[in-house]
């Protein structure tokens, strides 16, 4: 009788079942107030970019009579004309050609630095993670002068190198910190049965660390671009011609050049602006994606 009790208190038949009506109920909505505080912080952030981009397909009486008005009628020629001249392209290839390089220095600098503070057991090997982070503590601007001081006697001065250099520099704190969690969470097993197969130190970090560390090497490369694009202090002390201005310094000459024009300088900045901008709101889940596996490692 006792046997008979068991096997029905244990039969599938008869344990209860979730309700159907529970799996497919939507989501409760959180409060109110958090959604118009979020909604208010997007109107704050992405308010100025479209008063921007806007603003250079107005003329200059448009924007006088009504500042915070729609174009009407629609202005190209702010665009084209930009578009058109050699100037901003020629500062364009100057930023590009600084953002790929710092970012390809930093992603191969910062890798190789945090493999081997996540790897390998040696002296001062907390002591080297320390100081990579406390470098997060100190921006470019506090350094400028005596960073300056370097770059002259190395004589880099108004050359590009003399901008991609110390951009790597400064980029690998952030980079080692979000990669040597990732380096770290990578199994030994691994390591050990790459070992058995005959691969050396070299063979397992090119072919099994880096596919495995992919979301936080894209990461750092994507912060690394933008922030190399948007650099303005640093190609401000270091390059002095024009020619090798990148678009952040013409963004501030073509503003002085052409002070009284303000439809123009609304369209150059839109369009200094946008590369990075798109190049950001493209990758932006891999940065979230990038920085949750480090916070998990």
């Amino acid at each position: 009788m006792s046997v008979t009790t068991t096997v029905s208190r244990t039969s599938p038949a008869t344990r209860p079942k979730p309700s159907a009506g529970r799996r497919g109920a939507p989501q409760k909505w959180g409060s109110p107030v958090t959604y118009f505080v979020a909604l208010l912080f997007v109107g704050v952030c992405v308010a100025p970019v479209l008063y921007i981009v806007l603003g250079g397909f107005r003329s200059n009486s448009q924007i006088t009579t009504d500042p915070a008005g729609l174009p009407h009628p629609w202005v190209i020629g702010n665009y084209t004309g930009i578009l058109t001249s050699n100037v901003f392209w020629g500062e364009f290839a100057n930023s590009l050609i600084v953002a790929i390089a710092s970012t390809v220095g930093i992603v191969a600098a910062g890798m190789m630095v945090s493999f081997v503070i996540a790897r390998y057991d040696f002296k001062l090997k907390g002591a080297m993670y320390s100081l990579f982070a406390a470098g997060l503590m100190f921006p470019m601007v506090i350094a400028i002068t005596p960073l300056y001081l370097v770059i002259k006697d190395l004589g880099l001065v108004d050359s590009l190198l003399g901008v991609i250099i110390p951009q790597i520099a400064f980029g690998l704190p952030t980079t080692v910190v979000i990669l040597v969690p990732f380096l770290r969470a990578i199994p030994n097993e691994i390591e050990e049965a790459a070992a058995i197969d005959g691969l050396g130190r070299l063979g397992f970090f090119f072919r099994m660390v880096l596919p495995l560390s992919l979301p936080g090497v894209v990461t750092v490369g994507i912060l690394g671009f933008v922030g190399s694009w948007n650099n303005y202090i640093l190609p401000l002390y270091i390059l002095n011609t024009q020619a090798n201005y990148t678009l952040p310094l013409g963004v501030q000459v073509f503003t002085s050049q052409y002070s009284t024009d303000t439809a123009k300088v609304l369209a150059f900045t839109s369009l200094a602006m946008l590369p990075a901008l798109i190049f950001f709101s493209i990758f932006e889940r891999r940065i979230v994606g990038g920085l949750t596996g480090a916070v998990k490692g």
